[in-house]
């Protein structure tokens, strides 16, 4: 089976960088990440980039100084515009979601990840799960079934791009 084309949500990136792969423990997974974007396995979008860059942290510099500018995608593509106002559009009408919780993903990167997998057929990695029944968030998960978009975790991720680090 070809390895999956997919599109990092944020959270791929901050829970390495914070947790299991940070850069002096585990530098081969961001090696992995870059060899499988020259590959066109991986990418993220621009909009992923401005939450990393804020932080001024180590994954702040990696993301300005180690991966290329074509890693974080851009999504001011009208297709990809239209395809967010798609997400926002189904979003405003599911009562489920608090204001709050609908504000949040609105001004966040998250539907903008949704609508840039959507109209590029990508999956999502990202580690957040799908809860029908939440409230306060916007789980990326939930959006991306209600579009028939197709998400994984970091760790299947890895496994379907045939990733070891040894």
């Amino acid at each position: 089976m070809p390895p999956p084309h997919c599109v990092l949500d944020a959270n791929v990136l901050i829970e390495a960088h914070k947790r299991y792969y940070a850069f002096d423990i585990c530098p081969g997974y961001w090696a992995a990440l870059l060899a499988h974007h020259e590959r066109g396995h991986v990418c993220s979008i621009d909009r992923v980039r401005e939450e990393l860059v804020k932080q001024r942290d180590a994954l702040s510099r990696w993301a300005k100084q180690e991966a290329p500018a074509s890693f974080f995608a851009g999504t001011a593509d009208p297709a990809v515009v239209a395809s967010f106002g798609q997400v926002m559009t189904w979003l405003n009408r599911q009562a489920q979601y608090l204001p709050a919780a609908t504000a949040e993903f609105a001004a966040g990167a998250d539907g903008w990840l949704v609508a840039y997998a959507k109209k590029h057929g990508l999956v999502v990695a990202t580690d957040e799960v799908a809860n029908p029944a939440i409230k306060r968030r916007v789980p990326i998960p939930n959006v991306c079934d209600a579009f028939g978009v197709t998400y994984i975790g970091t760790f299947d991720m890895l496994r379907a791009l045939g990733c070891v680090f040894n």
